[in-house]
């Protein structure tokens, strides 16, 4: 079947409204997927595809023939570590609270974990704070090949890298202009931060939710992409970084079989919090104050790693202790805090920074 035939064929049964609209294999949604990311598919017709797919809800299959098409046209690299930490975010950054995550990279490598995080500028559904806008303001190159980022990755020095959208998967950033006219968030949300660009002996993918119903769904899907484990996180904003001040969720997956089920509770790590996360600045927003908000990010974020006491600081210490224990780098989440204040404290994940 051609291509227009194709997507003709997936448009007619995925668009036909709530009862009717029927699901499509896993081939066809991986091939109607790689002809949207090749340009074989005028804007209309890609937008009803990823529109419908969402309103009818997709389907495990579904979901994972559009991550297949996405991964045969990203650049991933296989780099020369044992453990790697994938953090995966939500692209589309954050539009109420600091992103405390941007800076968990250099702690996780100055505790013996190279970590790689991704991202892009702008994106919808928030248009938020986004990791590339807080590496753009600590004067870091946001722009870097893949090869690059596995060269720091694999210094012992650093440890560490972020690495755009745009570098690893040029075709996927071409639809953030579709993507920003559709508004609403699409099943390229929920994938594209299972990519992978880089690739350890051992990855472990790090991710945040927030609907009860998608850490099973991650779990395939991080299975799916080639990666040896998820750590699904119930996290501020759908991030990584869990509430400071209220008990919340972690759940542990090994391939498709769960490893364990944790509530997490700060207290129980030496945090006591009034809040649950750092808001933004009074006056400031993601609509006009992008560079000023990366910029306070920054701040707090260095002192943080200067061994500075406070939300910031006990944020990486909670997420840092989760992954710790997740890559049974520790044997429990308060043995992990205290390794990682240990670092904070001394100062060498700022050098790292």
């Amino acid at each position: 079947m051609n291509t227009q035939h194709l997507i003709k064929s997936i448009i007619q049964r995925v668009a036909t409204g709530p009862d009717l609209s029927k699901d499509i294999t896993f081939k066809e949604a991986r091939d109607g997927m790689q002809a949207i990311l090749h340009g074989e598919v005028d804007d209309v017709q890609s937008a009803i595809f990823l529109i419908a797919l969402r309103m009818k809800r997709e389907t495990m299959d579904e979901n994972k023939g559009i991550l297949a098409a996405i991964l045969s046209l990203s650049d991933k690299q296989q780099i020369d570590v044992v453990d790697l930490v994938d953090l995966g975010d939500p692209y589309s950054g954050y539009n109420r609270s600091i992103p405390i995550s941007s800076f968990l990279p250099p702690v996780l490598a100055e505790l013996g974990l190279p970590t790689i995080i991704h991202g892009l500028d702008s994106v919808s559904p928030k248009f938020g704070l986004t990791h590339r806008h807080i590496n753009q303001a600590l004067g870091l190159n946001v722009d870097c090949s893949t090869e690059q980022a596995k060269n720091s990755l694999e210094d012992s020095s650093i440890g560490w890298s972020y690495v755009d959208q745009a570098s690893y998967c040029s075709d996927l950033h071409d639809l953030v202009p579709l993507r920003e006219r559709l508004v609403k968030r699409t099943v390229i949300n929920t994938v594209e931060t299972l990519i992978g660009p880089l690739r350890g002996k051992n990855t472990h993918s790090i991710l945040g939710y927030v609907h009860k119903p998608y850490p099973p769904i991650y779990a395939h899907l991080v299975d799916a992409s080639g990666m040896d484990s998820a750590l699904l996180v119930r996290g501020v904003e759908g991030g990584v970084i869990p509430s400071l001040r209220q008990k919340g969720l972690m759940i542990s997956y090994r391939g498709l079989i769960e490893q364990g089920r944790i509530d997490i509770n700060p207290k129980s790590m030496g945090i006591n919090q009034e809040l649950r996360a750092i808001s933004f600045p009074d006056k400031l927003n993601v609509h006009n104050d992008i560079k000023a908000l990366a910029d306070y990010t920054v701040k707090l974020g260095k002192s943080a790693l200067s061994g500075y006491k406070g939300l910031f600081y006990d944020g990486l210490v909670l997420a840092a202790s989760l992954i710790l224990w997740h890559t049974k780098k520790a044997n429990s989440l308060a043995e992990s805090a205290e390794m990682t204040r240990a670092v904070l404290d001394s100062g060498k994940a700022l050098n790292r920074l």
